[in-house]
């Protein structure tokens, strides 16, 4: 099986957050935030893209959603997979923003790393909040993958997990 060279640098960078990430979790969280390891390049353009589209969620703008996503994105998100932009927009994108608007979320980490035109950014969350009647209290982790594209960087990849 073949595969791609900007598949293969995805890949390759999803391996090395997973790595890095377990090293991350060997330190307390008092110690994250002293060495600055809680909050890293969150300043970037590849950062910036990643909050816009959280922010384009909470406030239901589907549009702007979708046009930070790669037209061939896939998200994983509680095992499910939906293998491109259109497929999310189409099926579980307005749950999202739902959902998203009637919670509140407090952004407790968050790292971005760049290589050239590939970046990645994984972050932890915790949400709070009553949603569908159910009280909801929830960590969340998300790694997202993006590529510099002459239209901006663009999501190839989400992974989101409670």
């Amino acid at each position: 099986m073949l595969i791609k060279s900007s598949n293969l640098k995805i890949l390759l960078l999803l391996i090395f957050s997973a790595v890095s990430s377990f090293a991350v979790n060997a330190h307390t969280h008092e110690e994250h935030t002293k060495k600055g390891w809680v909050f890293v390049n969150v300043d970037s353009e590849a950062a910036k893209a990643v909050n816009l589209f959280h922010e384009s969620l909470k406030q239901g703008d589907a549009k702007g959603a979708r046009k930070l996503l790669a037209d061939d994105v896939v998200i994983f998100d509680g095992g499910i997979v939906e293998r491109s932009a259109d497929e999310y927009a189409n099926h579980h994108m307005i749950a999202d923003m739902k959902f998203l608007s009637a919670v509140d979320s407090e952004l407790l980490e968050h790292q971005v790393h760049t290589n050239g035109d590939i970046a990645y950014s994984i972050s932890r969350s915790k949400t709070q909040g009553k949603y569908k009647g159910k009280d909801i209290k929830s960590t969340g982790m998300e790694s997202i993958t993006l590529k510099n594209t002459d239209k901006g960087w663009k999501i190839t990849h989400i992974h989101w997990s409670n």
